[in-house]
Order: C-alpha cells, then sequence, then structure tokens
C-alpha cells in the first residue's frame, strides 16, 4: 500500500461579499488529492481535501515544502503499524519535520489542507464514513445520527440594505435554519444596531449571531457590546484580533454575555492561551476552531484534549468553515455542531446533495469518506485533479 502521487490546484472562490475586515474579491483556496494504490468496488481510492474560506490558496507552501517531505518519505513510513492503512498521525510529523515552533500562519492551512486528504483516504480505505472512524478510534463507537447546524451571511454587498438583508435572512430559516447569523463592524454603530433589530424581525430573540471577524480595539469592542446587551443574541462573535486575549478578556467580564471566537487560531497552544488568559467561560461560550486552517484533524484531536484538561465540554465546540470534514467530525466526535454556509463559498461549502436542513439538525450521507462524492458540484471541481 502506498501513496502514488499528491496533486493541488488553486480554486477561485471570489465574490463581492465583505465582512468588517476584507472583502472576498480575490480569494481562492487549494484542493489536494491524495492518490493511493488501493481499489474498492473497482475504483481507485483518492483522498480529497481543501483549505477553509477567509485564507487563500497555499500552492507555494505545498508545491515547495510540504508535498516534497511526503514524496521523500519511504512508503513504509507513511503507513500505521500493522501495514493496512495510512497513518495520518505519522504523515503529520513528516510534514512538521524541520520546523521551528511557533508561525501557526499560512502553514497550518497548506498542512491542514492535506490532512483532510488524508483522512479522506484512509477512511475510504477502512471502507467506513469518517464520522464512523472517528467515533470508532476516538470516541468509544459513539457518534451523534444527527449534527446542529446554523446559517451564516448577512455579508455587506454594494447596494444591500436592511430589506435584503431580512429577505436573506427569511431564506435561511425556509431551509430549515433556525440560529442566524450576521456580519457587524462594516458600518457605524448606529446602522449596525438597525440592522440587527431588523435581522431580529427575522431570526426571533435567541436565534441571532453577530460576527466582527476581529475588526475592533477594545474601546469599540465594549461600546458594542454594551449596545448588545439590549437584545438576546446567541452569541458576539470574534470581536477583536484573535491573540488580543486581553480584549476577550475584558470583553467577557463586562459584556456578560455568550461571546464566541477561535476561527483564527491555529494551534492547541494558541487553543491553550485563549483558555488561560481570554476570559473564556465554559458555561456559556462558544469555541470555533476550524481544523481546515490549524494544521487539520490531527492537531485538532491536540486542542480537544486541552478543553478538557481546562474543563471544557467538547459540545462548547462549533467548528468554523461549514465544510463536510467539520460535519463529520462535529458528528463522530460528538463537537456542540457546524457552521453552514447556504449561499456563498460554493461549492466548497455545504452537504451531500441529497441532505436536507430539518429543524437545524442535518445527517451525513453513509458513504466512505468525508463524503465528497455526495456532493456533485464539489466533487466535479475535485475531479479535475485527476484529469
Amino acid at each position: 500500500m502506498k501513496i502514488l502521487k499528491i496533486k493541488d490546484m488553486t480554486s477561485s472562490i471570489a465574490s463581492n461579499i465583505s465582512n468588517a475586515f476584507i472583502d472576498f474579491s480575490q480569494m481562492t483556496c487549494s484542493v489536494v488529492a491524495v492518490i493511493t494504490d488501493q481499489y474498492r468496488d473497482g475504483e481507485q481510492i483518492v483522498g480529497y481535501g481543501f483549505n477553509s474560506n477567509g485564507r487563500y490558496g497555499a500552492s507555494g507552501l505545498l508545491r515547495e515544502r510540504f508535498l516534497p517531505r511526503i514524496n521523500s518519505a519511504s512508503p513504509d513510513e507513511l503507513l500505521n503499524d500493522s501495514g493496512d492503512n495510512l497513518d495520518p498521525f505519522k504523515i503529520w510529523n513528516i510534514l512538521m519535520q524541520n520546523e521551528k515552533p511557533g508561525g501557526h500562519g499560512e502553514r497550518s492551512v497548506a498542512v491542514g489542507t492535506i490532512d483532510m486528504a488524508i483522512w479522506d483516504a484512509v477512511s475510504k480505505i477502512a471502507e467506513k464514513p469518517l464520522f464512523q472512524l472517528l467515533a470508532d478510534d476516538f470516541n468509544e463507537g459513539n457518534a451523534d445520527t444527527s449534527v446542529w447546524v446554523y446559517a451564516a451571511g448577512g455579508y455587506y454587498y454594494p447596494g444591500k440594505n436592511i430589506l435584503a438583508l431580512q429577505d436573506e435572512l427569511r431564506a435561511y430559516k425556509d431551509l430549515g435554519y433556525k440560529v442566524l447569523k450576521m456580519k457587524i463592524g462594516g458600518a457605524s454603530l448606529k446602522e449596525d444596531m438597525d440592522r440587527i433589530e431588523a435581522a431580529l424581525k427575522i431570526s426571533g430573540e435567541g436565534n441571532l449571531c453577530v460576527d466582527a471577524n476581529g475588526r475592533f480595539n477594545i474601546e469599540t469592542a465594549l461600546a458594542y457590546g454594551k449596545e448588545l446587551k439590549h437584545y438576546n443574541l446567541f452569541w458576539y462573535e470574534e470581536p477583536g484580533d484573535p491573540l488580543d486575549f486581553y480584549l476577550q478578556y475584558c470583553l467577557a467580564e463586562e459584556y456578560g454575555y455568550p461571546l464566541a471566537t477561535g476561527e483564527n487560531l491555529f494551534s492547541h497552544q494558541d487553543a491553550r492561551n485563549l483558555l488561560r488568559y481570554g476570559g473564556m467561560r465554559a458555561d456559556r461560550d462558544w469555541l470555533q476552531f476550524d481544523c481546515a486552517l490549524s494544521y487539520g484533524l490531527v492537531e485538532y484531536l491536540r486542542i480537544l484534549d486541552i478543553l478538557k484538561e481546562f474543563g471544557w465540554s467538547k459540545r462548547r465546540v462549533v467548528p468554523h468553515g461549514g465544510h463536510q470534514m467539520s460535519l463529520n467530525m462535529a458528528a463522530g466526535l460528538q463537537l456542540g455542531g457546524n457552521e453552514s454556509y447556504p449561499h456563498v463559498f460554493q461549492p466548497f461549502c455545504g452537504f451531500a446533495d441529497e441532505i436536507q436542513v430539518e429543524d437545524s439538525l442535518v445527517k451525513l450521507p453513509n458513504v466512505p469518506g468525508i463524503g465528497f462524492e455526495a456532493k456533485s458540484e464539489l466533487f466535479s471541481v475535485m475531479r479535475r485533479l485527476l484529469e
């Protein structure tokens, strides 16, 4: 058993939307295919992966640094001890050889992209859906049969007024979502409060999340928090720079209501620092680490160990990214849920074609691997790597 080849490409996920910090007019992502010498039912086993939105494609790092390390390894070095499957942990160590500690920036995206493809291949070789493999190997065989999801949207774009925002959120409710998320910080405080009040008319009290995408300094974060206290929000997300733990701590002390953050923290060390110094509260706050941006599932398991060390339940983890990898993790590791992007970042976000949202719950397809093959538009993009 061996990896024959790993191929990558860059795919556009550009659109005219923006959040408080960036626009997505030039956004890309990397797509990777791990081609093995294994076959099931006459089909060659290929593992696929990609990185989440918000970070650009990492082709330079993939081609110049990380893929050559796998290509230089002997086939046996990539296998588990019984030799009947790839070993994601051994492969992760090979990817990270000769890397200094720290530097959890774009390299974590490149490694996470490869890691996703490896896990897709591993679960296909094992002839299991990834969520079941994770349940069997890391969760005493326990998996959720459905996963709670919320609809992320409410972006700014040219000409979008409050009525357009309400129409967008109403469309998410019509799809079966109960909890909805919108962006803040890209307009004045007064304008954003008007937008929130309009959004609450659609979502209903207690079912709206707001996301500042790290835009605010401490004064602005606290000013928004003071106004947001008047609304029963589901959460107030990423108010300031993700590494400004003092800002997060002060806001937690002053705001009091649920906060969410973590999507731009890319290592178990960063997760530990957030829980040590960020004032996060295990009884009400939410953690949003994204495996596709943070060195992959191998590192994510370490992050979950850190949470346990600090007394946090895995049910307080709702990964960022809105993709099928996180959905499998949420089911197989019994996390709190998963983000969803019903109308943006397609075809990489969303679920298998036949999966419908019912009362904010989704099921997973019972197919080996992550399930990309059950999402036809996405799989047609991934198959280009084999052409």
